[in-house]
């Protein structure tokens, strides 16, 4: 297994205990702190960091994925976790932190947009296969 592969593999990990310790806490920690809207809400970026989750696992286990398209597919996608997921938990908690949500508003549209260009940087990869 190549250095990238294996810091994928690792990343997708991490990434995918912090998403189970997150729904977690939104299935029995966020009911008593905000709304039916709001779980919702969380539960919709929880669902699409475990999408993405699954997708840096099976391309980091895959070996056939081109370093280039691994490389920037996984920036893509771990980027909108950042932005999308990170933003909707920031919003939905909003009454417990200090941190102004103005600017996170914009922030998950883009972050909706960094998994669009993964999705479509992985087609080209694929495109590109001979």
């Amino acid at each position: 297994m190549n250095k990238l592969n294996k810091k994928v593999l690792i990343t997708s990990s991490i990434l995918g205990a912090i998403t189970i310790g997150i729904g977690a806490f939104g299935a029995h920690g966020l009911k008593e702190l905000v709304g039916s809207d709001a779980i919702s809400t969380f539960e919709t970026a929880v669902r699409y960091q475990m999408y993405h989750v699954i997708a840096l696992l099976m391309l980091g286990l895959s070996g056939k994925i081109p370093a280039t398209t691994l490389k920037w597919v996984s920036r893509f996608f771990v980027g909108g976790i950042l932005l999308f997921s990170g933003s909707i938990y920031l919003l939905v908690l909003k009454d417990f932190h200090q941190i102004s949500t103005n600017i996170l508003g914009p922030i998950t549209p883009i972050g909706g947009l960094l998994f669009i260009a993964g999705w479509l940087r992985l087609g080209y990869g694929f495109y590109k296969l001979k």
